[in-house]
């Protein structure tokens, strides 16, 4: 950047003009209100939905900016290192403008994500080590063909794109307080605080990271780039492991303070938005609530809470796993585990006696090892769903009675409201 200032990199004009260049190329995404999220928020909230835009993220504004901005795009395609939205927003942006869309992927890469980029048509190259090795194949092919890299968040055209997300927030919440952003290279979190605080410099702008990366509290303090250590996590979409160069002053100038969840509650906010708000949101997308459910952050006081729900796309057996876990901590749903007759008939007499209670039995199987059991007998493990506490102890009070020893029951508490 030598000596221009940071301002002039990414201005409000930019991204005004970025919004006028994309409009009808991605969705203006509503912004929702919820009583129940609300109620738990202990604040007027409202949920800004990039989990439903085009290719299932916000990365398809910044993505389509940058094809419709670029000659050397439209003329030989477009390359990207990535392991997840970036790679399916801009395979999704090039179909549209029929160009070549060449995506370098680590082995892992989550399929939710690389599997749509693959059927829209992008030629996936798949490799060893991490996302970082993957941009250096990607920008050694952009060199070698005269393809346009294109960077998921270190780009003044993808910050721009991302940032549109801010003017639409200020002219649907006329009482915007305070925005609650995911937090991963920076480009979304920078990009909307430019945006909004350019129209109302009195709005707080928050980026959320997940504890097993996060590296921006470390380089902010520094005021240098520090590389945090990654582990995996469930908030995969947001686990980059150095600010960008262009991003990190940009959010030390722009965004507020930085916050940090954890697993647990990201898992949590995820659960919250499919029950209460019927939303499938990725775990990068919920950290914003996560901040806000497990008091990292809180509501304002005063006017409207943003929360950008950043990403849509999450492999089913997670969700699956979410859901679980959501019924679990509502209570709604327990554990047993109990022992019958190694003979015909007696798990169905036990299944027969579980139904009797009103319960929904999700899964049962045999255990045969790691408990103590009889030579005449088999463990049984049991995941019911019930209607709360109060009936999941009826259900054990009733298996006892008929002569069910149960033996372990995993039932968090019900939360409170």
């Amino acid at each position: 950047m030598g000596s221009e200032p940071i301002a002039a990199v990414v201005s409000a004009d930019d991204i005004r003009r970025t919004a006028e260049g994309i409009r009808g190329s991605v969705v203006r995404t509503p912004l929702l209100s919820f009583p129940a999220i609300e109620a738990r928020a202990r604040g007027r909230v409202a949920l800004k939905c990039e989990s439903l835009q085009h290719s299932g993220s916000f990365k398809m504004r910044g993505a389509t900016a940058k094809l419709l901005s670029s000659t050397a795009a439209a003329e030989r395609g477009v390359v990207a290192g990535t392991a997840g939205n970036h790679g399916h927003a801009l395979a999704l942006a090039a179909q549209r403008q029929g160009v070549s869309c060449d995506l370098f992927v680590p082995v892992g890469a989550p399929v939710s994500k690389t599997a749509p980029a693959a059927r829209l048509g992008a030629h996936l190259h798949t490799g060893e080590g991490t996302v970082d090795d993957c941009v250096e194949r990607a920008l050694a092919f952009a060199d070698a063909e005269g393809a346009e890299f294109v960077h998921p968040f270190d780009d003044p055209v993808v910050v721009a794109g991302q940032g549109t997300v801010g003017f639409e927030l200020v002219e649907d919440a006329p009482d915007l307080a305070r925005v609650l952003v995911p937090l991963g290279g920076g480009g979304l979190a920078a990009g909307i605080a430019i945006a909004v605080k350019s129209e109302r410099p009195d709005v707080e702008v928050v980026g959320v990271q997940v504890e097993a990366c996060a590296p921006y509290p470390g380089s902010l303090a520094a005021g240098e780039a520090v590389a945090a250590q990654a582990a995996e996590t469930i908030a995969d979409g947001i686990a980059v492991k150095r600010p960008g160069r262009l991003t990190l002053p940009l959010v030390e100038q722009w965004v507020d303070r930085v916050v940090v969840v954890g697993e647990d509650e990201v898992g949590d906010a995820m659960g919250v938005l499919l029950a209460e708000a019927k939303l499938v949101v990725e775990g990068a997308g919920a950290v914003g609530l996560a901040a806000l459910l497990e008091g990292a952050d809180e509501a304002a006081a005063d006017g409207t809470t943003a929360v950008i729900l950043s990403g849509g796309n999450v492999d089913e057996e997670l969700l699956a796993a979410v859901a679980r876990r959501s019924e679990t901590k509502q209570g709604r749903g327990v554990v047993l585990l109990t022992t019958i007759s190694d003979r015909p008939g007696s798990l169905a007499r036990l299944l027969e006696r579980v139904a009797e209670t009103g319960a929904n039995v999700v899964d049962v199987r045999h255990l045969r090892e790691g408990v103590r059991l009889g030579m005449s007998e088999t463990g049984v493990e049991m995941i019911l769903e019930t209607r709360g506490t109060e009936h999941a102890g009826e259900i054990v009070a009733s298996l006892e009675r008929h002569g069910y020893p149960i033996s372990e029951v995993v039932q968090p508490e019900e939360e409170e409201a």
